[in-house]
């Protein structure tokens, strides 16, 4: 899986380096780098760290054997928001500053994410506090379960000096500043730590519709999205053995969408008609009650959607003759297909659930049942 790492930075590229070793200690050197910053982050990048001659994020490759070809990044992957005239920002100072800023990282945070077969970084500590904050609202928009948010702890003495950009492989003296007498002094780099800290967040793009993921746009209207969005209807259609939801639909082999369309059934079938299902004796049943009910199971697999096969040779350990084990792995198959199908966050909705301990465990559907059309 290829590592993106999309970072932001202000006139201390050295948050830059410091990231890059970071991740190259856990074994998580990125493959690619783009770098979000102003007009005047980009003149202290290209003279810091891109420098053919001297730029530390080349002596950081060679000291730590990094092939340059093995990373995409140059000076063409360093981006500043404009104005309307199209001008780079010299600061992200003020309301329009931040809020051209935000429009950037909405942009590259959803170009990074658009393909699967990556896993993007968001390394928020760089530059002013609020183009930070900026690239994290892009990541709770965009991220997905493999993408993290990080941020770079370094030794507050080494972290104040324009000077350290990252540990070498063999230590060397420093001449650091102390902050309180303003007296300077020596010390070895080996003393130097950088620490890379993944931060919790909570990302809604599992919530987002698929119209919503063609482009990028503002954090308001994906908001605006999620509250305006009506609620989904579970559509089970027997004839055609698909499952629909929120505009995506699932084919079910026929022995799951027997299973699955007996528990919707029994959910419709069900009088409390309470908002948020908690395993109640109405929408809900034991294994053994299951087991019983085999013979309904069997006749939906035979009425409705295997009607033109010889039923008379099936085997009888099969849909023909549930028992607890061929049960469980029924119900695993059919929320693994619904997990994949809908996302993870959609599932939990729509997957044979079950509710309270053994031997009482029951199973059963937890959606609304005036949200669930059987079609047959």
């Amino acid at each position: 899986m290829k590592r993106v790492l999309l970072a932001v930075s202000g006139l201390s590229p050295q948050i830059i380096t410091e990231t890059v070793f970071a991740l190259h200690q856990q074994g998580r050197t990125p493959d690619a780098i783009r770098v979000l910053t102003t007009r005047e982050g980009k003149s202290v990048i290209h003279a810091n760290l891109l420098n053919s001659s001297d730029g530390h994020y080349y002596s950081l490759l060679k000291d730590y054997g990094i092939s340059p070809e093995s990373i995409d990044f140059s000076s063409r992957h360093l981006y500043a928001p404009t104005d309307q005239f199209g001008a780079e920002y010299d600061d992200i100072a003020g309301e329009e500053e931040n809020e051209r800023f935000l429009s950037l990282c909405m942009e590259h945070a959803f170009e990074a994410t658009r393909d699967s077969d990556t896993e993007v970084y968001f390394s928020i500590a760089g530059g002013r506090k609020t183009m930070g904050a900026c690239l994290t609202v892009a990541a709770q928009c965009y991220a997905r379960p493999q993408d993290r948010i990080f941020h770079v702890l370094v030794t507050p003495e080494f972290e104040s000096s324009r000077d350290f950009y990252y540990p070498p492989p063999v230590s060397v003296p420093l001449v650091l500043m102390d902050q309180k007498s303003r007296t300077p002094y020596t010390k070895e780099t080996r003393y130097a730590e950088v620490s890379l800290i993944p931060m919790p967040f909570f990302s809604i793009r599992e919530r987002l519709t698929d119209n919503h993921l063609k482009q990028p746009e503002t954090p308001a209207s994906l908001m605006l999205s999620l509250v305006r969005e009506k609620k989904g209807e579970l559509i089970i259609d027997m004839k055609s053995r698909k499952i629909s939801w929120k505009g995506r639909e699932l084919d079910l082999m026929p022995a799951r969408m027997a299973i699955y369309a007996f528990f919707a059934f029994l959910k419709k079938g069900a009088e409390c008609h309470a908002p948020a299902c908690h395993g109640c004796e109405g929408c809900t049943l034991p294994i053994n009650l299951i087991l019983d009910k085999d013979c309904n199971i069997a006749e939906l697999y035979r009425k409705h959607l295997a009607p033109y096969r010889d039923h008379e040779g099936m085997s009888d350990s099969g849909i023909q003759g549930l028992t607890a084990e061929n049960f469980n792995s029924y119900r695993n198959k059919i929320n693994r297909d619904i997990e994949n199908s809908f996302g993870a966050s959609e599932a939990r909705h729509l997957q044979i659930t079950s509710h309270g301990r053994r031997p009482g465990v029951r199973y059963g559907i937890s959606l609304e049942s005036e949200r669930i059309r059987i079609v047959i």
